[in-house]
């Protein structure tokens, strides 16, 4: 890749470094009793936020009785975590478990700040291996995610009835169904194509599934892809304004009849179920022909263990996060936060409480990691890929022109 771009995470990993040189002696902020033995995890994570917070505190307790052990939650807005980890290593009270966003995950362990959970014959049992990638480093299994979420299409059932309109499987057909959809101010498709990570993660299921590689973004079939999204915009069929929404403006958009089809996440579904006479279905994302699969990235956390240097600790730590992937933890936790596990044998039983995640719990064994390729260099080339996009749909350059500058920039 000829552009390298260091995010926050990147920047507070090579800085996690040194300092756990100096915390590794200093211990957990945990809790042992007079003999020495662990009394207590301490546990920081960011899903500040109910009903996440409310579902994972269950989750959490659960494990930590599992193990034996009390349990001291800290949660942190997202944007604070890694801040908060760095300030916890300085102090020296990094806490026994981690969460991390799940393409974090190698640029930490890179930092030599994480302990591999192989050294404790961790076990993840199903968990797809697209998943699973995003938690290795240099051969080392460094997390383990228990569950995880994708994109795919949602669609108002009512619309399309009234229109006549099955709902799109192929390119062709999301095209055709789109102009068909589009009436005055509502528009057929709804998405994010925002100058964020955002905008690259939901374009990223439309570039793999075409084969295209963010290794190399300068090639026709991502190329194709771009133009797909192009095509719909200059026809009308989608808002000018995909270019500034957000994953959650657009959900705002489908839920107030503005877009007929939008793609998304099941983290809206909560959302959409609060709005009165809203009927709603979900299909995968349309492939580029008929038949061909559809590759679309994962979210989700992985849970790490920091280097304390306290391996009576870690030993007991190592035992909560392999708690975490079991399946009482890993179906409580989907039902609870509208997720899908990562070991597709897991999912019937989520599906059979949530119906609506079918659609996402089909792709697990199709999904890619977004550090898959590029390890700790995936920041960059997202920056990339978003940057084609805006200037493809509203800078006036061609996909292909938009692509090569954003590789070679």
């Amino acid at each position: 890749m000829s552009r390298t771009h260091r995010s926050r995470t990147a920047l507070a990993a090579a800085a996690l470094g040194p300092l756990l040189l100096v915390s590794a002696c200093g211990g957990s902020g945990g809790t042992d009793d007079t003999d020495g033995a662990v009394t207590e995890l301490h546990v920081v994570d960011y899903y500040n936020n109910d009903p996440n917070k409310s579902v994972w505190q269950e989750v959490l307790e659960g494990c930590a009785d599992e193990v034996g052990v009390a349990l001291r939650r800290e949660t942190v807005p997202g944007g604070d975590l890694i801040a908060k980890v760095l300030q916890m290593s300085s102090s020296r009270t990094l806490p026994d478990v981690l969460m991390l966003d799940n393409p974090d995950v190698q640029q930490i362990a890179a930092s030599g700040a994480l302990t591999p959970l192989d050294e404790f014959g961790l076990d993840p049992g199903g968990i797809s291996e697209g998943v699973l990638a995003a938690s290795m480093y240099e051969g080392q299994l460094y997390a383990l995610q228990p569950v995880t979420n994708t994109l795919a299409l949602f669609y108002n059932t009512e619309i399309l009835a009234e229109a006549g309109v099955e709902p799109p499987t192929t390119w062709e057909e999301l095209k055709q169904a789109a102009a068909d959809l589009t009436e005055g101010d509502r528009y057929g498709l709804a998405l994010s194509a925002i100058n964020t990570y955002e905008g690259t993660w939901q374009f990223l299921p439309f570039m793999w599934s075409n084969g295209g590689d963010e290794v190399d973004i300068a090639t026709p079939e991502v190329a194709e892809a771009l133009q797909l999204w192009k095509d719909l915009l200059d026809a009308g069929s989608m808002s000018q304004s995909v270019v500034t929404w957000s994953q959650g403006d657009v959900a705002d958009q489908f839920a107030a009849g503005n877009a007929a089809m939008m793609v998304n996440g099941p983290w809206n579904l909560g959302t959409l179920e609060a709005v009165d006479g809203l009927e709603y279905d979900i299909v995968p994302i349309p492939a580029p022909t008929s038949g061909a699969d559809v590759v679309s990235p994962f979210g989700g956390e992985g849970w790490v263990i920091p280097r304390t240097g306290d391996d009576a600790r870690t030993a007991l730590a190592a035992e909560f996060v392999q708690c975490l992937t079991g399946e009482a933890a890993v179906t409580a936790a989907a039902v609870g936060t509208h997720t899908v596990p990562t070991d597709p044998a897991l999912a019937p039983a989520v599906v059979e409480q949530v119906p609506q995640l079918a659609s996402f719990a089909e792709q697990v064994p199709n999904l890619r990691a977004r550090t898959g390729q590029l390890g700790p260099d995936w920041p960059g080339q997202a920056t990339a890929i978003y940057e084609a996009v805006q200037n493809a749909l509203v800078g006036g350059m061609t996909p292909q022109d938009a692509l090569a500058q954003a590789q070679d920039g």
